[in-house]
């Protein structure tokens, strides 16, 4: 016959906690320690199985968000990175600007930060339950031509509207015909005014006509992102630059330096 412990274990097992099964002895221990009641009990026992499944939803949702390297806030040296990055990036670690649904656009020059700050903002937003997505612009607009052609853009539409943040890196580094300018457009501006969307491109919004050669999409689409958007210019030295320039002992550290 099965003692108390081996039937909660087995419970445990069907029911899927973890916690329970992991954390009951020393939960018993502590509570004889503490003479904690039966209601004290079961809230410690639910408290950690609470906090296991909520760290297993944070790293699930990195996972699916696609990251291509893991980085992060504190790894940034704050004082290395262009001037309106220092200024704007502790609202920005607010997360403010997706609860609000606004968009931001991260501009300049290649090296200098932009993709390290929107992974390290989407992670973040991971670890605070947010839902998302880290995709290219040449792989999204892959994605968007490939459901047109198999006839299910509203399925990857229903899908991208409902990310909290969508995150398009290298926006300007393939260029697109009009009507892979037109999808594009069409696909981001499911989000506009509803849903946060980050943006890092090398170019200035005065050359995106380099990109899609329509000058009117051109100028809807840069309105369109834009609108009540933060807007940073990340124009300055490249990290790589700052490594061969002032050697000192922080330079030690600077391997881990952002990258565009």
């Amino acid at each position: 016959m099965k003692s108390e412990k081996e039937t909660i274990y087995d419970y445990a097992a069907e029911l899927k906690l973890l916690a329970f099964k992991e954390e009951l002895e020393c939960t018993l221990s502590l509570a004889a320690e503490e003479n904690w009641n039966h209601l004290q009990f079961l809230t410690e026992l639910l408290g950690k199985e609470s906090a296991r499944r909520r760290e297993c939803r944070r790293r699930s949702r990195i996972r699916s968000a696609g990251f291509p390297q893991m980085k992060y806030l504190h790894e940034l040296v704050m004082e290395d990175m262009p001037k309106e990055a220092q200024v704007i990036l502790p609202e920005l670690e607010t997360l403010d600007f997706i609860r609000q649904g606004r968009n931001l656009v991260l501009y300049g020059n290649p090296g200098t930060g932009k993709t390290h700050i929107a992974t390290a903002l989407g992670i973040k937003a991971c670890q605070q339950d947010f839902t998302v997505l880290f995709t290219s612009v040449p792989v999204l607009l892959t994605q968007i031509r490939e459901a047109k052609s198999a006839k299910t853009l509203r399925t990857l539409q229903l899908r991208f509207e409902k990310y909290d943040l969508v995150i398009c890196d290298e926006f300007g580094y393939v260029s697109c015909d009009k009507e892979g300018g037109e999808l594009l457009f069409n696909h981001l501006s499911l989000r506009a005014g509803k849903k946060a969307t980050i943006i890092t491109t090398n170019l200035a919004f005065n050359r995106w006509n380099e990109i899609i050669k329509d000058k009117v999409l051109v100028a809807a689409m840069v309105d369109r992102l834009t609108h009540k958007a933060y807007l940073v210019n990340m124009t300055g030295l490249s990290y790589s630059c700052l490594l061969y320039t002032s050697p000192s002992p922080r330079d030690r550290t600077r391997s881990r330096m952002p990258s565009s």
